[in-house]
């Protein structure tokens, strides 16, 4: 339990590395273009991490764009970004030997209305997700709310993965916020939510915030808009 729980030097490096990503994906966002690469973008979200002065890359960056991102753990490609497409971003930098985590999903040129409807639903899902959180509040419990939400709406299959996990020296930690979980949040644990929706050969969306735990709730460490964004 103690490991979990961090101190304020080590929240307030996360903190730190949760800023340093938020500017990275207000860069990103100016930066990308149709007919760019995926791992074009995640050579430039790593360059940016590093420019801003993370002592390293807290997990090697995840850039998957169209059908890629049915892939919750895909690599970056040579897979051309188009028109149509979603693209999933997740990564985080090191600040003083503390990990940032975050993803964002956005649309390019346009969306279709599934892509849509996916994308708000695991929004909602994501801020349930955090209301959810506070100390005392168990672990599965977290992981329902989240999943219930998607569930009813039909996908429920298609999240394939946990809702989060807690975050430090490394960038997964106890606790983990899953549907086995056993564990209870406590005052000062990072956690993340990032629940998702991967339909196979079509697209996926995921939306990851990593938040500090506190008696009354949580202090969340990522402020990058969550509403759709499509460039």
């Amino acid at each position: 339990m103690s490991d979990m729980i961090k101190n304020p030097e080590e929240i307030l490096a996360i903190l730190e590395a949760q800023a340093m990503g938020d500017a990275c994906f207000s860069h990103i966002l100016e930066f990308i273009r149709p007919g760019m690469t995926e791992r074009e973008v995640a050579d430039e979200i790593e360059k940016t991490l590093l420019g801003f002065g993370a002592e390293g890359l807290a997990f090697p960056t995840i850039c998957v764009s169209g059908v890629n991102t049915t892939q919750p753990h895909g690599e970056p490609s040579d897979k051309v970004i188009e028109e149509g497409d979603l693209l999933t971003m997740d990564f985080g930098g090191i600040v003083r030997g503390y990990c940032g985590d975050m993803t964002r999903t956005i649309g390019i040129g346009h969306l279709d209305e599934e892509q849509r409807q996916v994308y708000d639903l695991v929004l909602r899902a994501q801020k349930a997700g955090l209301e959810a959180c506070r100390a005392g509040v168990s672990c599965f419990d977290v992981d329902k709310t989240c999943r219930d939400i998607i569930t009813e709406a039909g996908y429920g299959e298609y999240f394939v993965h946990g809702t989060g996990h807690g975050v430090g020296r490394e960038v997964h930690e106890a606790p983990t916020l899953n549907a086995k979980s056993e564990e209870t949040l406590a005052a000062y644990m990072p956690v993340t939510v990032e629940p998702g929706i991967y339909i196979p050969d079509r697209f996926g969306v995921r939306i990851e915030d990593l938040a500090i735990i506190t008696e009354f709730g949580i202090i969340n460490g990522t402020k990058s808009e969550k509403e759709l964004i499509i460039l």
